[in-house]
């Protein structure tokens, strides 16, 4: 099985993670209502190609990792936190995500960071099996944060020490 390459986002990468973005939304992840045309730019004043780490397969996108600041805060700005994870459904179980989870810790220390947070909702277990595997822990719950489909869902904070 190939080795999923990462990379930094460029602006080329757009319109493909824009795509991925949508075609990969669900319920277990996502709070917000699924896309609808005409569709928001991916790449926003608040996030742009600098904060998405993009792995290929092949050369082709399979996924990408959003890694931002939790707030505005100066006395808050030695943590990062990871604020999007997309792969896509053909290229699950290649390890793409710990691929992505692993490089976005490198990079977020390469920035200065001391400390990576994470949200993940209660009720995606596959997610929280991959995040803890990669050494976070459940810091806070915030029960019953959503309701998705007629459904409270816990929304879980996930942090770890670089």
């Amino acid at each position: 099985m190939p080795v999923p390459y990462i990379r930094q986002a460029t602006p080329g990468d757009e319109e493909t993670l824009g795509r991925l973005d949508r075609d990969t939304w669900s319920p277990l992840h996502a709070v917000q209502p699924r896309p609808q045309p005409p569709y928001e730019p991916f790449y926003t004043e608040r996030f742009g190609p600098r904060d998405h780490l993009v792995a290929e397969l092949g050369g082709t996108v399979v996924g990408y990792i959003r890694l931002g600041y939790p707030t505005p805060l100066e006395c808050n700005s030695h943590v990062r936190q990871i604020q999007g994870l997309a792969v896509a459904d053909e290229a699950r179980g290649a390890g793409v995500g710990r691929a992505l989870l692993r490089a976005v810790q490198d990079e977020a220390r390469r920035r200065g960071a001391r400390r990576i947070t994470l949200r993940v909702l209660g009720h995606n277990a596959p997610a929280r099996g991959l995040y803890e595997s990669e050494g976070f822990v459940v810091e806070g719950i915030l029960p019953e944060e959503f309701l998705l489909e007629g459904e409270y869902v816990d929304d879980i904070l996930m942090g770890r020490s670089l």
